[in-house]
């Protein structure tokens, strides 16, 4: 069986895919996207969140723990894949960037996926949108202020 899904627009048809290969390692091994990191590669950390839709809505879930032929029939977008038709940023993207939301920037991509699920939803409560996540230099103040500005 032939395992197609979206990536950032583009469709994907893979012919064989080994069933337990996770996203994030088909993400940066395969297609070179290394905006999703590897932190924890437990789920805990959300370094390595993406934006999944499908018949149920848009998730932001973890690469480490979605296996690639879970994608079957759905559209996946990585932080690479947010920027606009012509290569604009996204609002959460431009909030990150005014309120000073990044520090050392390796958290930056899964926040900022968490938070375009959040605009993509309607979503506003920032204890709800920043879930998951986490940040080792402890910068959630200008973060929070991102969420609730963008």
């Amino acid at each position: 069986m032939t395992l197609t899904f979206l990536l950032n627009g583009e469709r994907v048809d893979l012919p064989a895919v080994h069933p337990t290969t996770t996203t994030l390692d088909w993400l940066r091994e395969t297609k070179h996207l290394t905006g999703t990191k590897e932190g924890c590669n437990e789920g805990d950390c959300g370094a390595c969140t993406v934006l999944v839709t499908d018949a149920t809505g848009t998730h932001a879930l973890n690469a480490c723990l979605l296996f690639l032929p879970q994608l079957h029939g759905k559209s996946l977008h990585t932080v690479e894949g947010l920027k606009g038709p012509k290569g604009e940023l996204h609002p959460v993207q431009d909030a990150m960037i005014t309120h000073h939301g990044s520090q050392c920037g390796f958290c930056t991509p899964g926040f900022i996926v968490s938070m375009a699920v959040a605009h993509a939803t309607g979503r506003t409560d920032h204890d709800t949108v920043l879930a998951g996540n986490l940040c080792r230099c402890t910068g959630y103040h200008n973060i929070v202020k991102s969420v609730l500005h963008a």
